[in-house]
């Protein structure tokens, strides 16, 4: 659990690393070791950005492999200017954008002997799920349990999302599940850094 100096320092971090997008094309340049331990560590998490409740990007890790604090700096600039489904955020965006970085717990594999076996152990609202069959993989985090609550639908779209059809099911599938801390503001300060 990060307290809560230790997640302003993350959103701060998120913010600047956008505000650095605009201005070198580039995530804010993190030197680790400036920081705490805790902030250090090997981390993965999600930087999502909404824009008048609108979803406006999310990108992110799904395993840790650098620290904590240079994770949010690539996952903001990424999310800000890389996420393929938006155009870039523009500076003209910023005093309207929400900033919410989700940090991943371990995944956990589900065991599970149906399509039916599984939806029976998907807890709502508390799992994120990573789907993986062959070269298709796909995640939602826990937030997404707010638009999808039933199960059955997250399932289907997961799958879709994964780049199979919605009924597509075998006995290869894997489901890992991981809990997140989420956290977020509205963004704070000028657009220009």
């Amino acid at each position: 659990m990060l307290n809560p100096d230790q997640r302003e320092v993350l959103l701060t971090v998120a913010e600047d690393s956008i505000r650095q997008g605009w201005s070198d094309s580039d995530a804010l340049p993190v030197d680790a070791d400036i920081f705490e331990q805790s902030l250090r560590e090997p981390g993965a998490c999600f930087v999502t950005l909404h824009q008048r409740g609108e979803l406006q990007g999310c990108i992110g890790s799904l395993e840790p492999h650098r620290p904590l604090v240079e994770d949010v700096a690539e996952n903001a600039f990424a999310a800000a200017f890389r996420d393929p489904r938006f155009l870039p955020l523009s500076r003209e965006q910023w005093d309207e954008l929400d900033l919410e970085i989700s940090v991943l717990g371990p995944a956990e594999p589900v065991t599970f002997w149906s399509e039916a076996d599984l939806l029976a152990q998907l807890r709502p609202g508390i799992d994120g799920l990573v789907l993986e069959e062959h070269h298709h993989r796909s995640t939602f985090l826990p937030i997404v349990w707010e638009v999808l609550p039933d199960p059955s639908h997250l399932l289907r779209q997961l799958k879709l999302k994964a780049g199979l059809t919605s009924e597509y099911w075998s006995d290869t599938i894997r489901i890992h599940r991981y809990g997140t801390e989420a956290f977020g503001r509205k963004v704070s300060g000028p657009a220009r850094k």
